[in-house]
């Protein structure tokens, strides 16, 4: 059914509303100045917006349809080197002088904490640069439907498919806007949408699932849904009557869909926090070479329509693209403010932040630089091993870099993945995994943490 004039009239003054921060810039900044007046040397405030809409189905219906939308603010303030943080949804009133008098008297009972404190103003962004992070045609619920309706369809129609695991589709914009006592005033606002399907295969013990999805910033750069339900039936089909192998050593490889789970491990122990607190298997390591030279993992905010990308961190610091390894070694720690003070170092702009807590590092657009070599061409050498296109639980230790996860996939022989296999665990060591560690030619863009295939010598496979 087309809408009224009248009903698009309307949606569009209300998208138009959405886009518009300058009444939560001026939230922010009323909530500094007035924590200085409250007696705070200094301050900083954030303003979040968010809004979301999404959509399930399953077996050709709609189960469940959903919106929320929100603001929030929080407020940091420092009595010498002490802070507090407060955070509300609800500033009418007198409700911003209330809450930047309670912060105020929140900090000065606080601990002193030598490493607190706003950012450098030398280090502040002074550029914008435009990132195209917005979408402003977002979608109708109507479309959502179909979106999802047809995932879900096209995953039905793949031969062997028994019955739907569901299929969905989502919308959204969120943004932030930072305001500090130094003048550093920035704003951000970064859509997204997203599609995704799950097939089952068999029944009973012997049903395998598996799924697909697609996230993008703008619609334009999102797979259809067709694509996206083919593609997760295809996957479940493959996954039909797996077997299980006896334990062993070999290689395993990486599937795109997981090998960015190792990149992750590796920022999280080059993590500027765990370091500080000496809880990373890295934490000595800076400077030397942890993969072969062939290997580098980049982390780059400022990537055009990028998942993660923005200009500023959330202390104000300008963001850059940043090496994190470079030809196998490691350059640099993700550092904000704080734990660069401690750890006698320079924030990297890795600062980031909710509302209720102060800044903490954490990385943007990761992903390891694509290798020479075809997938085909890593395997081809490979009599028996290991080809995961999943992992199960969180069985990596931090501290120590011990490694062990269960994963699912297909068994390799002779250059090529033969069967699926399942209830298997992969073990090792972190340092000896990145050490042998070679990447395919097939990195692709599509996930927050991007990898190619990669192929990782001598894991320990514990099977029947």
């Amino acid at each position: 059914m087309n809408s009224s004039p009248l009903a698009s009239s309307s949606a569009a003054a209300a998208n138009s509303d959405l886009l518009d921060q300058s009444g939560l810039g001026d939230l922010a900044q009323a909530l500094v100045d007035a924590a200085r007046r409250a007696g705070a040397d200094a301050a900083d405030a954030v303003a979040v917006r968010g809004v979301s809409q999404g959509v399930e189905v399953r077996d050709g219906r709609v189960e469940e349809s959903e919106r929320s939308e929100g603001d929030d603010v929080g407020l940091r303030v420092f009595v010498g080197k002490r802070q507090a943080v407060v955070s509300t949804n609800d500033v009418s009133g007198d409700g911003i002088a209330r809450l930047a008098e309670r912060a105020v008297a929140m900090a000065r009972v606080a601990p002193d904490d030598a490493y607190v404190g706003l950012a450098d103003p030398a280090l502040l962004a002074r550029d914008f640069p435009e990132l195209d992070l917005l979408d402003a045609d977002m979608p109708a619920t109507s479309e959502l439907e179909r979106r999802a309706l047809a995932a879900e369809a096209a995953a039905l129609a793949v031969k062997g498919v028994s019955k739907s695991g569901g299929a969905s589709a989502s919308s959204g914009v969120g943004g932030m806007v930072l305001v500090t006592s130094t003048g550093f005033h920035g704003a951000y606002l970064r859509s997204s949408q997203s599609v995704s399907a799950m097939a089952i295969v068999g029944d009973g013990t012997g049903m395998e699932r598996d799924y697909d999805f697609s996230s993008a910033l703008h619609g334009a750069d999102l797979e259809s849904p067709e694509v996206v339900g083919r593609r997760a039936g295809e996957r479940t089909v493959a996954r039909a009557n797996p077997r299980k192998v006896s334990t062993c050593t070999a290689p395993v490889v990486f599937d795109p869909r997981v090998s960015g789970s190792l990149v992750g491990h590796l920022v999280g122990a080059a993590n500027g926090a765990s370091v500080a607190r000496k809880t990373s298997f890295l934490k000595d390591r800076l400077g030397e070479q942890l993969f072969d030279a062939g290997v580098s993992i980049i982390d780059d905010p400022l990537r055009m329509r990028g998942l993660r990308s923005q200009a500023f961190d959330a202390e104000g610091v300008a963001t850059r693209r940043q090496a994190i390894v470079d030809q196998g070694v490691l350059r640099t720690w993700l550092l904000d403010c704080a734990t660069a003070r401690e750890l006698g170092m320079a924030t990297t702009g890795h600062a980031h932040r909710g509302v209720s807590s102060s800044p903490s590092p954490g990385a943007y657009n990761l992903h390891m630089a694509a290798g020479e070599v075809t997938p085909d061409d890593l395997m081809a050498d490979i009599k028996s091993g290991f080809y995961v296109t999943d992992l199960i639980g969180a069985g990596v230790n931090g501290v120590t870099g011990d490694y062990s996860r269960g994963a699912s996939g297909f068994w390799i022989e002779n250059g090529k993945p033969a069967y699926p296999v399942s209830e298997i665990t992969i073990a090792g060591h972190l340092l000896a995994m990145f050490k042998s560690l070679r990447a395919a030619n097939d990195l692709e863009f599509r996930y927050g943490v991007n990898a190619p295939t990669v192929r990782i010598e001598g894991l320990t496979i514990a099977g029947r």
